[in-house]
């Protein structure tokens, strides 16, 4: 008596009379535009945090240090008023690099907004995480949308540049940290080290080529029914290579070449 368990809560959901396919997509519509609004938060709070820090607006209100207003003045902790420095920084060399890029013109005279974070789709926990590799990201996506420009097959437009941002963000979040620098004592590992080194950097170029044909937006299945397939049968390059080669190229994570080509 008087028990509460999911069976309940499965007819209780079950009662409710199904919603027609237009007030779904209502629904939906409601979603969507709450979750642009989230993004769309984002990006006004990192340009406007940005602006403020840079003017050193604590100092005609009496405080002492950024992390002091930001107590005072919104009632957050250092690390929170911090953490809002980092997402400003992350948007910031994120638009800059998008704007210095080719065939993106239309963006170079105008500071991070409202609309770059909503185009990018990236949350505050995705600039916090990158915060502190912005030249990283910033240098991987102006590689790769000069790629896509050479390339000539995909307009640069937002959706594509919005896709690039995205994955560069998503790639240098997930890569595992950098081998030790220090050389092995056995000239043996030694040499292998160099060799498979070698071997990295060669097939980090072949991506590249395999990303001017196959941008970074396509699938892997995509891929290999499109232009690389073509492309590695010209090059004699097997094509589980040729993917594996793309990936690399995009993450900069060597086990994307774990069973092919290492």
């Amino acid at each position: 008596m008087g028990e509460h368990n999911e069976d309940q809560d499965d007819v209780a959901e079950l009662a409710r009379p199904t919603l027609t396919t237009t007030q779904a997509r209502e629904m939906t519509a409601g979603l969507r535009e709450a979750m642009d609004d989230i993004r769309r938060s984002v990006a006004v709070l990192a340009a406007r945090v940005r602006d403020a820090h840079a003017a050193r607006v604590w100092l005609p209100l009496g405080h002492s240090s950024w992390e002091s207003y930001c107590a005072a003045e919104f009632g957050i902790s250092r690390a929170q008023a911090y953490r809002l420095l980092d997402v400003a920084r992350s948007l910031t060399a994120i638009h800059d690099a998008v704007a210095a890029g080719p065939g993106t013109s239309r963006t170079r005279d105008s500071e991070p907004a409202a609309a770059d974070a909503l185009d990018y789709g990236l949350s505050q926990r995705a600039l916090i995480a990158v915060s502190g590799r912005t030249d990283t990201v910033a240098e991987i996506i102006t590689r790769r949308l000069a790629a896509l420009a050479h390339s000539g097959l995909q307009a640069l437009d937002d959706p594509t540049v919005r896709a690039v941002v995205r994955q560069a963000v998503r790639d240098v979040r997930t890569a595992p940290p950098p081998a030790p620098a220090d050389p092995p004592a056995d000239p043996t590992i030694a040499a292998l080290r160099r060799a498979v080194d070698d071997l990295a950097a060669s097939t980090h170029a072949i991506g590249e080529l395999m990303l001017e044909v196959a941008p970074a937006y396509l699938s892997d299945a995509e891929a290999a029914t499109g232009a690389l397939a073509l492309l590695c049968d010209q090059i004699g390059e097997p094509l589980e290579h040729g993917l594996a080669a793309r990936r690399y190229a995009m993450s900069g994570d060597r086990r994307a070449l774990h069973c092919t080509v290492l």
